[in-house]
């Protein structure tokens, strides 16, 4: 089953879909449709291999998928990570550049 047709059946079921999980199973098996918008913060160079804050935007179908580690979390932190699932591709951004700027 696909991302969009999965996270439809849930809104259907009257989930609130914007900060849901996907199944592990889901996640790994389909690539988005076009990646929208990314950015990350890595001063510390190309070869670090640590975590540092991002924002990206992708697309599943008609849903967006505004994801990323927050910026106020600091270089190379395991916290602050966030998510967001709409149809409204404004929304999707806005939220990704707020978290990374």
């Amino acid at each position: 089953m696909k991302i969009s047709d999965w996270l439809d059946e849930k809104k259907a079921e009257n989930v609130d879909v914007s900060q849901i999980v996907l199944p592990k199973d889901m996640s790994f098996d389909e690539a988005p449709d076009e990646t929208i918008y990314f950015k990350e913060i890595k001063p510390c160079g190309l070869l670090c291999t640590e975590n540092h804050p991002f924002s990206t935007v992708e697309r599943f179908g008609h849903w967006y998928y505004s994801r990323g580690q927050d910026k106020k979390a600091g270089i190379h932190s395991l916290k602050m990570m966030w998510r967001l699932f709409t149809k409204d591709k404004d929304i999707a951004l806005q939220t990704a550049k707020a978290h990374i700027e």
